[in-house]
């Protein structure tokens, strides 16, 4: 786009490719997150000595922080991201499911708002019927999130919930929905221009996850029928446009015999948006610069054509047994790479991944004609990928891949951590 880039980064990743690639960098704090990627007034600062017009939070630390996109704005800076009042509505769990129900969107039956008192939450629990969940409206990750099977469990798991929430979040605000015995997690990419123009890219089956972690997707869903995207794809275009949202956003759904029931919105780009952009062949970070330029969607609706089968696997620095981290220094890399494989990765051989952030440290990609095509492509990618020095995830992948209900697509957000309870996942 004939853009230049300027990268911020902490002391920690002096060495990570981005500040490798960039056409300038400027160094924001020491490891802790807390004093360089979080530390607001150091980002503002790197902005303005830099002259940058534009911020672009990439999709971990402050990307859905509402505060943040005022403060960026409020400095004159380009904000490569929704509007502050949509990032505020969605980040919290309680207002995005009463916005959602407001726009059309079909919701988890569950209480219409934050549970206060052990009577309120009996009488919703006793009106949807058992198992229910409890989970934290400031929540994400698993956390302050509590399945109840009965009313005498209630009370108790309730007050867990709320601790943890506490803890976690600084806010113990907890609701209730109705617990899914074995739902599919279906999410639905979107884009606005922040007018009134909304278009969807397809869904994302985002099922194999672990502690509500994910681990693959794959796009599109191996269940979802043609007619059936195309329904909800228009229920949430509609939605979008009408809250006249502003960029790249993902609504994600629990989807249980036949039916989507709506738990939330991310209001950022997704780890897993490569897969959309194999099957689209839109480039969703262009699509993010144009609109924030003011340029308006590159496509309308009727443009969007899915192509192939795309699947995504996430590579952890952990060790694959036990999923402890693994940093440390990469001794030899060798990416995959051909037809239709890409790999999104900042290691190179001799680079020590620091022991501070997030342990994904790579995502492979492959893009095929159809599903098992991209199934085989992908098995090959990953016997091609090779990160020494360091445990990873890559053998969990590659045991994914040889298990029969995987290859059928026949499984749900349960199906990971049962699979690996049983133990059932062959080493290969």
């Amino acid at each position: 786009m004939g853009i230049k880039t300027v990268a911020v980064h902490s002391t920690a990743d002096d060495d990570a490719m981005h500040v490798r690639l960039a056409d300038e960098t400027v160094c924001i704090g020491p490891a802790p997150a807390g004093e360089s990627y979080l530390n607001i007034p150091n980002i503002i600062a790197a902005a303005e000595i830099s002259g940058a017009d534009a911020v672009h939070p990439g999709y971990g630390f402050l990307s859905e922080n509402a505060r943040f996109a005022e403060i960026v704005e409020s400095h004159e800076l380009i904000w490569i991201g929704p509007k502050p009042e949509h990032i505020r509505i969605m980040g919290d769990k309680v207002e995005a499911k009463r916005t959602a129900g407001k726009l059309g969107l079909p919701l988890v039956p569950g209480s219409d708002g934050p549970l206060h008192e052990i009577r309120e939450a009996k009488a919703v629990a006793a009106e949807i019927g058992y198992p229910v969940l409890i989970k934290a409206a400031s929540g994400g990750g698993g956390r302050g999130m509590k399945v109840v099977q009965s009313e005498d469990e209630l009370e108790s798991l309730m007050a867990q919930a709320k601790s943890e929430a506490k803890a976690a979040f600084g806010d113990d605000t907890i609701y209730m929905e109705k617990y899914l015995a074995a739902p599919r997690h279906i999410e639905f990419q979107i884009f606005g221009d922040g007018e009134g123009q909304a278009i969807h890219l397809g869904e994302r089956d985002c099922s194999l996850q672990r502690r509500h972690q994910k681990v693959l997707e794959e796009a599109p869903s191996p269940v979802i029928s043609a007619e059936q995207r195309e329904e909800m794809g228009g229920i949430v275009a509609k939605a979008m446009s009408d809250m006249q949202y502003r960029g790249a956003g993902t609504i994600e759904f629990l989807y249980e015999n036949g039916q989507f029931y709506f738990i939330e919105m991310n209001t950022r780009l997704q780890v897993e948006h490569p897969v959309t952009e194999a099957i689209t062949g839109l480039d969703l970070v262009r699509e993010q610069i144009r609109v924030a330029d003011g340029q308006g969607l590159s496509r309308t609706q009727e443009q969007i054509t899915l192509s192939g089968h795309a699947i995504e696997c996430r590579i952890n620095a952990e060790d694959p047994d036990n999923f402890t981290p693994s940093p440390g220094k990469v001794k030899n890399y060798h990416a995959p790479g051909g037809f239709g494989v890409r790999v999104d990765s900042g290691l190179y051989s001799g680079y020590a991944i620091p022991p501070y952030y997030d342990s994904m440290i790579g995502k492979l990609i492959v893009h095929g004609e159809t599903r098992q095509e991209a199934i085989n492509r992908l098995s090959r990618s990953l016997e091609e990928f090779i990160i020494d020095g360091i445990k990873t995830t890559i053998p969990l992948q590659r045991s994914l891949l040889a298990k029969e209900e995987f290859v059928d697509g026949d499984y749900t957000i349960k199906s990971l951590e049962a699979w690996l309870e049983e133990k059932s996942l062959k080493k290969i």
